[in-house]
């Protein structure tokens, strides 16, 4: 059996991470940097091709993470494969601070012509939500008032 690699292990099994396979990992990495809370984490190049870790700096005891990967052709071992998007409903959900901040991030990607749907007020529990489009076609809900962060403190704490 070989060594661990690494000394420190969740404490129970968790959710870590999502995976998108992408076509341009530098466009990709300034996306989700300027347009989400995310920030790069690791970054690195291997034989197979390019990978990233954005995720929250804050959390270290809980981290949830966004892998993004770009295959080198040679490499890529899903090359007969279209790269799957979320989308049209499929997505990555972000909650926001205010209303306000969502509808600054909205402007933002409408300005950067990745908008994909205006601020919009939606029934319970859906909330106040935009939609952006990454570099790759993966739809981003941006929240405000959903309600998952106040409900996951509500029944974890």
């Amino acid at each position: 059996m070989p060594d661990d690699v690494y000394d420190i292990h969740p404490p129970s099994p968790r959710w870590t991470h999502v995976a998108l396979r992408v076509t341009d990992i530098d466009a990709t990495i300034d996306w989700y940097t300027a347009h989400t809370p995310l920030k790069l984490l690791d970054r690195r190049e291997e034989v197979t091709g390019y990978g990233a870790w954005l995720g929250h700096d804050d959390s270290p005891d809980k981290p949830f993470i966004l892998v993004l990967a770009q295959f080198f052709p040679e490499h890529d071992p899903f090359k007969d494969s279209p790269i799957a998007t979320l989308a049209p409903f499929a997505h990555l959900g972000v909650e926001l601070t205010s209303r306000e901040e969502l509808d600054a991030a909205a402007a933002a990607a409408e300005a950067a012509g990745c908008l994909a749907m205006p601020p919009t007020d939606m029934p319970p529990p859906i909330g106040y939500i935009c939609m952006l489009r990454d570099p790759n076609g993966n739809m981003i809900e941006l929240s405000y008032d959903q309600g998952v962060y106040a409900y996951a403190q509500r029944v974890m704490s």
